[in-house]
């Protein structure tokens, strides 16, 4: 029997809406709370791998955006003069019972919502979190930015990296600029005059100029994503705005350096519509100590818990495993017991998060040149990733309970 009669999810994002969608199926009551007037229905195309496909098929999601999503199996990796560097298993049908998926944010976040609708889970816009007033063993207390306040017996930030949530936990913690940030724009296919056999999705790795990555997306693949990542050492909060708003200074630096890249990079930036430009920082969080509170009424997760380099195209995916085996916990976990039981499902968790960190360093490693790094591995050689797509997420959690004595 759970303890937990309502949970408050702050966040309506691809983590919150999916966590609500979960804890439906778990017969656990939630409302999530949005600081934006109405669903996000802007930002680029995720990467969705089976690990997270699987969750999303559960939830009765995965039909729903198959029309929409860019099917593929590999990520490929070529030099600055186009010869092929690396292959990533990205997907597969036959192993893991899902391709990989390339969809945009909004359309997933439609989906979602538009399920959660469907299953009376309350969604209330312009709710902006403030912070938590109170916590007892039993509830938590909370105040919105109006000054209305509001009461649950859980409340789980799904806020990203900038969580507010996670100010009640880590009050001093802020997250750390990287000094990168990715520019990438949408354009047709066409414009690109891919050569015949030439492999999509790719990233084209220059020594001097950094990776150029082409993407397809829409179903028919008759739209790209195609991008580069910029160094900013100092730039804040306004210099970062400035240059979003920038859109012509967007469009110099995709074009930038492109002569010394292969033509289909050329041709790829030739014809940039401004209106389809994309800029985003990166930020990081340090390693968490805890990921809920003293009382476990306030938890947070996905990005607001851990960062995730996107070498491997997981920091969204494991969001994904974040809010399902959350849910499944807590549909598990007695009163006396949510304390051990959130100790057990963050263990598990942070285990599989540091396994996906030292698959990023692998394959980071992977694709230095022979002259960066003599011990690199040899190109064609394949990682076993079906610890990482295949996994039965119910006998994982039932695994992490019963090593804490609470089966």
């Amino acid at each position: 029997m759970s303890s937990t009669q309502n949970v408050a999810i702050i966040g309506a994002g691809l983590s919150g809406l999916t966590l609500a969608l979960t804890l439906y199926k778990q017969s656990i009551r939630c409302t999530i709370y949005e600081a934006r007037p109405a669903p996000l229905d802007v930002g680029g195309a995720i990467m969705l791998s089976p690990n997270a496909l699987r969750i999303l098929d559960i939830l009765g999601v995965y039909e729903r955006i198959r029309p929409h999503g860019y099917d593929f199996d590999e990520l490929h990796f070529r030099s600055a003069s186009n010869e092929p560097v690396d292959v990533y298993e990205f997907g597969n049908a036959e192993k893991y019972g899902y391709r990989g998926m390339r969809i945009y944010r909004h359309i997933l976040i439609s989906k979602l919502s538009a399920l959660a609708e469907e299953s009376n889970i309350p969604i209330q816009y312009n709710r902006k979190f403030s912070h938590v007033m109170s916590e007892s063993p039993t509830d938590v207390t909370w105040q919105f930015a109006d000054g209305a306040t509001a009461k649950a017996t859980c409340l789980v930030g799904a806020d990203g990296i900038h969580s507010r949530v996670r100010k009640y936990l880590y009050p001093e913690l802020k997250p750390k600029f990287t000094n990168m940030m990715g520019v990438t724009a949408a354009v047709p296919i066409a414009n690109l005059k891919v050569p015949d056999g030439y492999q999509l999705p790719v990233t084209i790795m220059s020594p001097q100029h950094g990776a150029f990555v082409i993407a397809p997306q829409q179903q028919d693949g008759s739209e790209v994503l195609v991008g580069r990542q910029k160094f900013a050492p100092e730039l804040d909060r306004a210099g970062l705005t400035a240059l979003m708003n920038d859109t012509n200074w967007c469009v110099d630096f995709l074009r930038g350096a492109a002569d010394d890249f292969p033509e289909i990079v050329r041709n790829a930036v030739s014809d940039i519509s401004p209106d389809k430009i994309n800029l985003w920082p990166f930020y990081v969080v340090p390693k968490l100590e805890m990921w809920n509170s003293e009382h476990c009424r306030v938890v947070i997760m996905g990005d607001a818990a851990h960062a995730i380099a996107p070498t491997s195209g997981q920091g969204v995916n494991q969001a994904f495993e974040d809010v399902y085996t959350y849910s499944l916990i807590l549909g598990k976990a007695g009163e006396s017991q949510l304390d051990r039981a959130l100790q057990a499902w963050q263990r598990g968790r942070q285990e599989r998060v540091d396994k996906v960190l030292e698959l990023n360093a692998k394959i980071d490693k992977r694709r230095m040149s022979k002259q960066e790094d003599q011990d690199t591995v040899e190109m064609g050689e394949n990682f076993d990733l079906e610890w990482l797509y295949g996994p039965d997420f119910e006998a994982m959690v039932e695994g992490w309970l019963r090593k804490e004595g609470l089966e």
